[in-house]
């Protein structure tokens, strides 16, 4: 405020004690209107940067948040090569409906992609309590249903406690949007000898990029997605194959396959990741840009959804493969 003042105390001097500004010629009053008007002009131009440090400020804070939430993930990750990125549909936030993560545990590299009912900035708090309950849950359970029923506690838990502070006095609304939220989770574990297992609730299955070809992982008939419907009592994990070394999964949101461009025609996201898998050399990076490249260019740079992107590249050895095949043959689940 020192600024501020001191401007307001130099413009009362001039009009009070300042001879010129008494006088009523025409030249007096240029000279007055150009003194206040420097003064307003400098008052504006404070105001403004203050307003930006402000802004900037806030930025830090809340990208250092998004961050927190959902973590950049290294380049590689227990013999994996990693690529991810996420674009939100609300206009200034890094983070929105969509969650992904990707974590080795002593059970295999555990991953999760999952997208939250609705989209941006409302859905965020959904995505923090499934992604917590993903941290904690993949190193202390052996079996990878027993990590999705983890998370269904941790959803139907955050579900009941938004619920209350939305209607204090009448708990639990059956009207309420938040009764209605669900959760598409796609559950993979990666073992040391490449096998790939999934549980899947509702969530687009990913691509197997191999040999030129970019096919979908079609494992098994999804689960309903978590939230409207119960688990049932058998998870049991299915197995979807062997990922082999320089074998990709593309992992992603509908965000994806579900955006269209002006005329509305969706994204030929099967034709793209053939396309980049063609072109030389192919790395999880690569594709990560030719797909997002390639959207932004459909949708004209807005895509209407969240959109959120995974890539794994296996970049283990055959040698390392068949040492850790004992191991990870023998682990229970």
């Amino acid at each position: 405020m020192g600024l501020p003042i001191a401007w307001g105390a130099v413009a009362i001097t001039y009009k009070m004690a300042c001879p010129l500004a008494q006088q009523n010629g025409l030249g007096a009053r240029i000279v007055t209107s150009a003194v206040f008007f420097a003064v307003g002009t400098s008052l504006i131009l404070h105001v403004r940067g203050a307003l930006l440090r402000e802004l900037r400020q806030i930025r830090k804070v809340a990208g250092a948040a998004q961050n927190v939430l959902l973590r950049p993930l290294p380049p590689r990750i227990d013999g994996l090569s990693v690529a991810a990125a996420q674009l939100s549909a609300d206009r200034g936030a890094s983070v929105g409906g969509d969650l992904y993560e990707v974590i080795a545990t002593e059970y295999g590299v555990r991953i999760v992609m999952g997208d939250v009912r609705g989209h941006g900035l409302g859905a965020i708090g959904t995505v923090a309590a499934v992604l917590g309950s993903f941290r904690e849950a993949v190193h202390d359970e052996p079996e990878l249903g027993c990590v999705l029923r983890r998370l269904e506690r941790a959803l139907a838990r955050h579900l009941r406690e938004r619920a209350r502070a939305e209607h204090p006095s009448a708990g639990l609304d059956p009207d309420s949007p938040v009764a209605e939220e669900f959760v598409t989770v796609l559950l993979l574990e990666i073992r040391r000898d490449g096998e790939v297992y999934a549980l899947n609730c509702g969530h687009p299955w990913p691509y197997l990029l191999s040999g030129g070809r970019a096919e979908p992982l079609v494992c098994a008939d999804p689960l309903p997605p978590l939230g409207p419907f119960p688990l049932p009592a058998e998870l049991p994990a299915v197995r979807c194959g062997q990922l082999l070394p320089g074998e990709v999964l593309f992992l992603h949101t509908d965000g994806v396959e579900d955006a269209r461009d002006g005329r509305g025609r969706f994204f030929p996201l099967p034709a793209k990741l053939t396309e980049a898998v063609r072109t030389q050399p192919v790395s999880p990076q690569s594709i990560l840009r030719a797909v997002l490249t390639g959207l932004l260019r459909h949708t004209g740079g807005r895509p209407a959804d969240d959109v959120a992107v995974l890539v794994l590249r296996n970049d283990r050895s055959r040698v390392s493969l068949q040492q850790g095949h004992a191991v990870a043959h023998h682990a229970p689940r």
